[in-house]
């Protein structure tokens, strides 16, 4: 395995100390270690993977300096974008380091959400013409293919190094930004769907949400059937809600939701609000981290969520951190109309012995769907 200071140190000895991105549970603990050794200038999450590289480049057109940026291999979709039409050597010829966490990769067992990503990982880089290398674990050999990744920016091209399952040694983040909250996310999950009318239905955003509403459900003995679990496609989840909100009027549809999923594709607020969907309610449980995924920080505790909702549209925001105020206005939410944003902010963290769900995504989407139709 290679020692993630090493892997740095080398990456810097080669010009490249500019980093972006966004987390990957394949990739926490270099990106851990990224994050407390280098200032907030030279390390930046990023809200979306194709922004990423939208700053790489802003680097580069700065400093004629190459960044590197971070990423699970599911947020390739992201970056197609910005490869193709900003920094390919037929547009602005913009050199990138991409450092691709590969879930799913076939013959490895990996979540469902992961299977075709994984299939398609390199065919993606090949299709984008990005020249890669899967990372060695060893680190002489790990070396070369960082000089051959160097040679590769030095000729302005793009240059992906895809990183397997324990590719990096455990590194441990020193610099851990801790809230003060008291209400876990898993408390205020099973508040909010206890207080769920019978037609109700939820789409949960990807990872601990789901999970922990999973958990929830079976705890309880209920089935899962008024449960959409996003398990992959993150940031989309107040999209499908609002697909179903606009398509069933006669339902209240809430979309639980993370700060960082919400942050991903912040600009899908502004269309939920548009459609003015009076059955709609945005449950967004804030911890300012990116908890999946090694507990990266995100910017949600440090800007005004509601306010942003305000100001888009939506008819009415609240905002509460316990889970007596929680259930206050769980009571108020029955008295008005949609689009509404509630945010919980919560303590970052989970339990350990957490579950995954035991349903397929298939079985899942037959089970709401048949609910729906009654």
């Amino acid at each position: 395995m290679i020692r993630p200071e090493f892997f740095i140190e080398k990456l810097r000895e080669n010009g490249i100390d500019c980093f972006a991105g966004v987390p990957d549970s394949l990739l926490k603990n270099i990106c851990a270690y990224i994050t407390d050794h280098c200032d907030a200038a030279h390390n930046i999450i990023a809200a979306n993977e194709g922004a990423a590289v939208g700053l790489a480049a802003g680097h580069y057109l700065a400093t004629g300096q190459p960044a590197c940026v971070y990423m699970q291999n599911s947020g390739e979709g992201n970056i197609i974008n910005p490869l193709a039409s900003l920094t390919d050597q037929e547009v602005y010829n913009i050199p990138v380091l991409l450092l691709i966490g590969w879930r799913g990769r076939p013959g490895v067992h990996d979540e469902p959400q992961h299977v075709k990503q994984g299939k398609v990982t390199t065919g993606l880089l090949n299709v984008m013409g990005v020249n890669y290398e899967v990372l060695s674990k060893e680190e002489d050999k790990a070396e070369m293919q960082i000089e051959k990744a160097t040679q590769a920016l030095a000729n302005k091209e793009v240059f992906a190094l895809v990183i397997e399952k324990d590719t990096f040694e455990d590194y441990k983040l020193q610099n851990v930004e801790v809230n003060d909250l008291t209400m876990s996310r898993e408390e205020a999950i099973q508040t909010v769907a206890a207080a769920l009318g019978e037609k109700d239905c939820i789409v949960s955003t990807t990872g601990m949400i789901s999970r922990e509403l999973f958990e929830y459900r079976a705890a309880m003995n209920q089935g899962h059937e008024r449960d959409f679990l996003t398990v992959g496609s993150m940031g989309h989840a107040s999209q499908i809600a609002l697909g179903i909100a606009m398509a069933k009027h006669d339902r209240k549809v809430w979309c639980f939701d993370g700060d960082g999923a919400a942050i991903m594709h912040m600009g899908s607020m502004a269309i939920v609000a548009n459609k003015t969907p009076k059955n709609y309610v945005h449950v967004v449980f804030n911890n300012g981290a990116h908890d999946s995924v090694g507990g990266q920080p995100t910017v949600g505790l440090k800007i005004d969520l509601p306010a942003v909702a305000k100001a888009v549209g939506y008819k009415e925001v609240f905002s509460v951190d316990n889970k007596e105020d929680l259930l206050d206005c769980l009571k108020a939410l029955s008295l008005v109309e949609g689009p509404v944003l509630l945010q919980v902010c919560v303590k970052k963290g989970n339990r350990k012995d957490l579950g995954r769900p035991t349903t397929t995504p298939i079985q899942n989407k037959e089970a709401l769907m048949n609910f729906l139709e009654k």
